[in-house]
């Protein structure tokens, strides 16, 4: 239930340290968005007004407060062939129609498929996460390309990271690193590559404009598969950077709202020029860990990029990348879990599988989605290996040996099927068979047919069979999709 006294709150709550937490954010999103622009192969201009514009929306739109949206690799990875083969704008549609399906994911409130990701595969998804980071940072520390005084300049900067909140806690420590950093080799006048040297920044405001592109059928057969990967990845890592935040701060969110808010803020984002992008695991935690917590903090990390680039460009151009690589280092350290390292000995083997399997994905091909859903998969086998094991068959016999009662205990389902089967002596000779599921549950259609086919065996030689303990919900499957009732039984079930 929307409450006008929370949403103010959420915005005024505590404004200091969210204006704070914004200016550092703002300060580090402007050399990641000129380099997701390189990577989409289009103009730094379109990551930078991207993340200014999807910042500021998802700020009044989004449900998550303090959480950090921009442009992002992981969709910009999507759009490479789509600009290479058809050009900006086609890319601009695509990110439209891109915030129209989230925008009708999040009305049908699909968030809920969140609830099947489990603990392991976010952990994997998190430590992926901190090693891409990680060897994002590797480039700025080429001894091929930097100068020896950049390691330096790095050294200092995580130092002063680490160490300056042992004096106070009043202004952020990554903030001070830049403005150290930046002040120290304007003074001597070091050479080390700066945010200038990633590209030109727009010295214009964004203005509205629609996609020159013709609406036809088949610009939308080119467009929509673009805009539903861009989608599912921009959702699948919003509500996992949402999940990390609730649990960095203790909160609890709406994901329905987050899923539209991020939808309204790409759409609108296409509008004015920019790709389309999502939340930001790392920036997010830069934002909470310098003290930001409300909307206000994901408005002034937009606001402020975007007056930074197109106001104060020749001076944002001269901050030093090693100052940002220090603290996008520092992130992936905080980010990463050290104690699931510990972990490896104590947890169940499946669930470390899951969790490597995750990281080795998500870090060998670099895309979260594919390295998510590698784990989902991973999980849901184990899972079903597990209540497979727990599924017996136990049986009894009349004193005439006339009658053998079988009792069915645990869930019936494609991988207890054999289980089932092997359980039965079809070669027995009986009068009658009796099959107790009142301790069972049928699930699906493998395990309906495993019944159809033991009742038909047995009916083959003769044996009268008969299902007892049924419960509603497997007596509504079976009887929708049982055959061995009806007529032409055995032949419909062996042409399956």
């Amino acid at each position: 239930m929307f409450s006008f006294d929370s949403y103010r709150n959420q915005w005024f709550g505590s404004i200091r340290g969210d204006v704070m937490a914004g200016l550092v954010v703002a300060l580090a999103l402007i050399p990641e968005a000129i380099a997701f622009s390189i990577i989409a192969g289009v103009d730094p201009k379109v990551g930078l007004y991207a993340s200014f514009s999807i910042a500021v929306l998802v700020a009044f739109t989004g449900g998550r407060p303090g959480m950090i949206s921009a442009a992002t690799a992981a969709t910009a990875v999507l759009m490479v062939t789509l600009v290479r083969d058809h050009g900006l704008q086609y890319l601009l549609a695509a990110t439209v129609l891109a915030g129209l399906i989230q925008i009708g994911a999040g009305l049908l409130r699909l968030g809920f498929v969140m609830r099947y990701v489990s603990k392991s595969v976010m952990t994997g998804f998190v430590n992926a996460l901190a090693i891409l980071i990680f060897l994002a940072q590797l480039p700025e520390l080429d001894p091929g390309s930097v100068t020896w005084i950049t390691y330096v300049l790095v050294a200092a900067g995580l130092a002063i990271i680490y160490l300056f909140p042992l004096l106070t806690r009043a202004i952020p420590s990554p903030l001070v690193t830049i403005v150290v950093l930046t002040l120290v080799a304007y003074a001597f006048g070091l050479d080390v590559r700066t945010v200038g040297d990633m590209g030109a920044l727009p010295d214009t405001w964004p203005v509205f404009l629609i996609p020159q592109i013709p609406l036809t059928l088949e610009t939308l057969t080119i467009i929509l598969p673009y805009s539903v990967a861009v989608a599912v990845v921009g959702l699948l890592e919003s509500l996992m950077t949402q999940n990390i935040v609730d649990d960095l701060t203790d909160t609890k969110s709406d994901r329905s709202q987050e899923m539209i808010g991020q939808g309204i803020a790409n759409t609108a984002t296409g509008f004015i020029g920019g790709m389309a992008g999502c939340a930001m695991i790392g920036q997010s935690i830069i934002n909470v860990k310098s003290g930001g917590r409300g909307r206000l903090s994901c408005f002034t990390a937009g606001a402020c990029l975007l007056f930074m680039v197109v106001v104060l460009g020749d001076l944002v151009s001269q901050i030093p990348m090693a100052a940002l690589v220090a603290i996008m280092i520092m992130v992936s350290i905080g980010t990463f879990s050290w104690s699931s390292i510990k972990a490896l000995r104590t947890h169940p083997h499946s669930s470390s599988m899951v969790m490597i399997a995750t990281v080795v994905t998500v870090v060998w091909t670099h895309n979260l989605a594919i390295g998510v859903l590698v784990g989902v998969l991973l999980s849901g086998i184990f899972f079903a290996g597990k209540i497979a094991q727990l599924f017996t068959v136990s049986t009894s016999i009349s004193k005439d040996g006339r009658v053998r009662t079988y009792v069915v205990e645990g869930q019936l389902f494609y991988a207890s099927v054999e289980n089932f089967m092997n359980s039965f002596d079809f070669r027995e000779a009986l009068d009658k068979v009796i099959i107790d599921v009142s301790r069972a549950h049928i699930w699906d259609i493998s395990s309906v047919q495993a019944l159809d086919m033991a009742i038909l065996k047995f009916r083959r030689d003769g044996a009268e069979v008969e299902i007892v303990g049924m419960n509603e919900a497997s007596e509504t499957i079976v009887d929708r999709l049982a055959i061995h009732d009806k007529p032409g039984a055995s032949d419909k079930l062996m042409a399956h």
